[in-house]
């Protein structure tokens, strides 16, 4: 026994120096990574209240229209597991420089659109500017700030950074359509852009761990062509229905190729996908708790913004004024999350996140044509967001925690995959629900009746995302080790 206590404690010996207090400059690294993550996820949502100008100005129809948030989350989507990989292989800084600069080269051409298709187009590669840069952000985190507490702050803060960005997203949008103009919803971008990529190249190190190795094409082509199709198909049944031939080919097609992708990460030398990534259960189930609670997340935010203005008649600028508590409220609970792990465990928190996130949802299920501000949004809204921040860090703490340091960018696109991909899914599916109990009409009392519903099935997802938890996640591993 005093045999093995010895080894342990040599096995263990490399890990004190990582223990070290990480310094400014490491702060100053995780600034930048939080920053052009939040640029990322702002811009899922922030165009939502301008749809409307845009329209009006560049003459768009009601189609095109809904492209313009389409573009975006498809090739974000689509492209994310390469971007992450391509982290690993060329540096993590070299692909957090191109990602935002391309994010932000695409955010002035389409403030600058005079055509529709201008600012489509502009869109799309936004969303490949996001794709390359959200799973750099993640593992610039996890190479500058050694294992431990400090690292599992670092990731609270990217994941409060990352939730409210998305809740920022319908204030911003406001404030900046009423004030100005829609063009400035995605020029605001630019200059914080060059801010951000100047603050990299003097704040950055580069880091890669997988130099010399190949990029394996046959698996990118097969894994973003399938994300991409997925996405696609699911931002059909919006428009035309789940059974319909146009959400269920590219549907069908996109789980086609993702299951051809499986079986040539199998044989590949050298896979874009080691399919022994999932032999970790720390980050399969994580990834799989990741999607299920993110899929009813961003569609929060969209139902909590229409109802405010639909029914009770808020103008695009108090709409986002009104979720500021929600979004002060992530980032209390994502901040919180750290020591809570030291004292409970990971798994438990992430449990107990998703279940007070549920109270939330059946709160916010509650609500009437002619409620106050406080009883239904303020309060049901700040519970809702409480609960997913407590349970979104440690989910990439446990995702991130189950993954060797050569792919660390892989698992970080993954996560940002997961949680994208079951925002799409959620927000169609609980739109159709909606959408079904509102029966076509208008009129508030319809529209409270299938917003209620969509929070009432958002409840009952987030009970079972708390069941897959407690029944997948690893008990121990993830959890901050201490100092």
């Amino acid at each position: 026994m005093a045999g093995m206590v010895r080894a342990r404690s040599r096995s263990d010996a490399p890990a004190v120096p990582q223990s070290a207090p990480p310094t400014p400059r490491t702060w100053a690294v995780v600034l930048a990574a939080c920053a052009g993550q939040f640029l990322v996820v702002l811009d899922v949502s922030v165009v939502n209240v301008a749809l409307p100008s845009m329209r009006a100005d560049l003459g768009m129809s009601a189609a095109g229209l809904q492209w313009v948030l389409n573009a975006y989350s498809i090739a974000f989507a689509g492209f994310m597991l390469l971007g992450g990989r391509a982290a690993d292989m060329y540096g993590r800084k070299r692909m957090f420089l191109a990602g935002l600069g391309l994010f932000t080269a695409a955010s002035l051409a389409g403030g600058l659109a005079q055509e529709g298709w201008q600012l489509l187009a502009a869109r799309g590669v936004q969303g490949l500017g996001a794709a390359v840069l959200a799973p750099a952000t993640l593992t610039l985190i996890t190479a500058a700030v050694p294992p431990g507490p400090a690292r599992t702050r670092a990731i609270a803060t990217w994941s409060s950074v990352g939730a409210a960005g998305g809740a920022a997203g319908g204030l911003v949008g406001g404030v900046l359509t009423d004030l100005l103009s829609w063009r400035w919803v995605l020029l605001i971008n630019v200059p914080v852009g060059v801010l951000v990529i100047v603050a990299a190249l003097v704040w950055l190190h580069e880091s890669r761990l997988g130099a010399g190795r190949r990029l394996d094409l046959p698996g990118a082509l097969l894994a973003t062509g399938g994300l991409a199709a997925v996405a696609y198909g699911i931002v059909q049944t919006e428009e035309t229905g789940w059974g319909t031939r146009a959400a269920l080919l590219p549907l069908l097609g996109g789980l086609a190729l993702l299951a051809a992708f499986v079986a040539v990460e199998s044989r590949a030398a050298a896979p874009l996908m080691p399919l022994k990534l999932f032999r970790s259960r720390a980050v399969s189930a994580s990834n799989a708790a990741m999607l299920v609670t993110g899929s009813v997340t961003f569609s929060m935010w969209f139902f909590m913004t229409v109802y405010a203005q639909n029914v009770l008649g808020y103008t695009p600028t108090e709409a986002g004024l009104a979720l500021i508590p929600s979004s002060l409220s992530v980032i209390v609970g994502s901040k919180a999350a750290p020591r809570l792990m030291v004292r409970a465990g990971a798994r438990n928190i992430a449990v107990l996140g998703a279940l007070i996130a549920a109270t939330g949802f059946g709160w916010q299920s509650t609500m009437g044509t002619d409620g106050s501000y406080v009883t239904t949004i303020a309060l049901p809204g700040m519970v809702m967001m409480a609960g997913i921040g407590l349970a979104m860090t440690p989910l990439a703490s446990l995702a991130t925690s189950g993954a060797a340091p050569g792919d660390a960018g892989l698992v970080s696109g993954l996560v940002n995959t997961s949680r994208t991909m079951g925002g799409a899914l959620g927000l169609a599916v609980l739109s159709t629900v909606a959408a079904a109990r509102t029966g076509g009409s208008t009129a508030p009392e319809a529209l409270t009746a299938g917003y209620a519903l969509a929070f009432r099935t958002g409840c009952g997802v987030l009970v079972a995302a708390a069941l897959l938890m407690l029944l997948w996640l690893p008990k121990r591993s993830g959890a901050p080790e201490p100092d």
